[in-house]
């Protein structure tokens, strides 16, 4: 097997390297957010895989996970304004406090435990694991409403592997 990397552009980070840390890559997120540069990029990069030759063609697992965001402490009066679309007047006059509320996370319940966040549903060929594509949701959305989002259309193989989460009479195959 070849050490060289699949892209000219990819490096290899080894243990001694200087890495960012998590506040550079959540800034650089958010600015590639803002700049609405992420769906272009992950496209950039399936084309650079098939390229390489990573042909989604052994079928797919697809599987959600809820990532955690921070839990608000808001009054009753600044809850009812997030509800209804507004930002409290007091968030911005504090910017530091405005960035570190979440107003888009919900709560879900899975096996008796709370969870507050957003999930992240993706899609993965079956054989070289690669995510193939992906659909950001309330953490209170059931798995099987995401299904469509990240179903993997050009994938050669009809497989497709999911848990119970899944099954319902509008995704059955």
């Amino acid at each position: 097997m070849s050490n060289r990397p699949i892209c000219p552009w990819l490096s290899t980070v080894s243990l001694v390297d200087r890495v960012p840390d998590e506040k550079t890559v959540w800034l650089f997120r958010e600015r590639l957010t803002q700049a609405e540069l992420i769906d272009p990029l992950f496209a950039q990069f399936q084309e650079v895989l098939e390229q390489a030759g990573f042909v989604a063609q052994k079928g797919q697992i697809i599987d959600a996970s809820v990532v955690p965001a921070p839990k608000r402490r808001n009054s009753k009066a600044e809850n009812q304004q997030i509800k209804d679309g507004q930002t409290p007047a007091q968030w911005d006059e504090n910017p530091s406090k405005k960035h570190q509320k979440e107003t888009d996370a919900h709560w879900a319940k899975k096996r008796g435990t709370s969870y507050y966040g957003d999930k992240n549903h993706v899609t993965v060929d079956a054989k070289s694991k690669f995510v193939r594509r992906y659909a950001v949701t309330n953490a209170d959305t059931h798995d099987s409403q995401a299904m469509n989002d990240v179903l993997d259309e050009s994938n050669t193989n009809g497989d497709v592997y999911t848990d119970s989460a899944y099954r319902s009479e509008e995704t059955s195959m």
